[in-house]
């Protein structure tokens, strides 16, 4: 994916209504940049305000200088920083779900509202914005659908081309499936990830990843099986040998979610740093 896809600084319109406004912090893990989504014109919201970048926060702040709401899908570093400021200078209303303590997250975030299990934000028009948990990614992870338009502001629940990284402990494998069929539940017809593209056929979209992370799970077990007894850091390069080896340190805590997960099914067993099939 060519990163000129995604001109910094500029405002894409994807639909009626809706823009998007790609962040300059390209990066083997975030892609082209982090999308910041912008409702409305003149914009009553945005979704995911970003890194601290001036350029990126001037950009936001030409679109949308009256936003009446903030929302954020989760606290990593690239999603939620910018949040502070941005809400300083409208006036806007944070929403999302406070940071976890597992060292990862932006600890500068405060919501003023929480969202509660599919709560909905109401917009002009009778436009509403549905917040859906979903936890994997991140333990605070939410999505939000734009109803009626049925298109699903996704975070890094579902990426365009890759799967997310589940970052354990506070990621979680099964809480990621979990969600990933809940969505499956929803009326999408469209998803905007905050890397990447607009997803079409959403639910095939879903059901691939759904597919890819049990082929995964199964590759794990039987590389595991195979040798009887390993350390994660002894399973990655074969259960993740069909991913570049630069991207292993990343690969490497998925790994250890679909250890947890399996150790919870009772399909292995742990011994101190030991992983062993049973």
């Amino acid at each position: 994916m060519a990163t000129n896809e995604f001109p910094y600084g500029e405002a894409v319109l994807l639909a009626p209504q809706l823009r998007r406004i790609t962040a300059p912090n390209a990066s083997p893990l975030t892609g082209p940049g982090t999308n910041t989504y912008v409702l409305g014109d003149p914009a009553w919201a945005i979704i995911d305000p970003g890194p601290v970048i001036d350029s990126h926060l001037a950009a936001l702040l030409a679109v949308a200088p009256r936003a009446r709401w903030c929302f954020v899908t989760h606290t990593h570093g690239d999603h939620s920083p910018l949040t502070e400021r941005f809400c300083a200078a409208t006036g806007a209303v944070p929403v999302g779900r406070p940071p976890p303590t597992d060292g990862r997250q932006d600890m500068s975030f405060v919501p003023s509202v929480q969202p509660l299990r599919d709560q909905l934000f109401t917009g002009p028009a009778g436009i509403a914005l549905r917040a859906i948990d979903t936890p994997g990614h991140a333990s605070n992870h939410v999505c939000y659908l734009l109803e009626p338009l049925g298109m699903l502001f996704s975070g890094d629940h579902v990426l365009d081309g890759v799967s997310p990284v589940i970052l354990s402990p506070d990621g979680d494998m099964a809480q990621y499936l979990e969600a990933l069929r809940r969505l499956l539940g929803y009326p999408l017809a469209s998803i905007a990830p905050a890397h990447g593209r607009v997803l079409s056929e959403p639910a095939q979209v879903i059901q691939a990843l759904i597919a890819h992370r049990l082929q995964r799970e199964a590759k794990v077990l039987r590389v595991l099986r195979s040798v009887g007894s390993a350390t994660t850091d002894g399973l990655l390069p074969g259960v993740y040998d069909d991913v570049n080896p630069a991207m292993h340190v990343m690969a490497r805590h998925s790994l250890e979610a679909h250890l947890i997960k399996l150790l919870r099914d009772a399909v292995i067993r742990r011994d101190a740093e030991r992983w062993h099939a049973t």
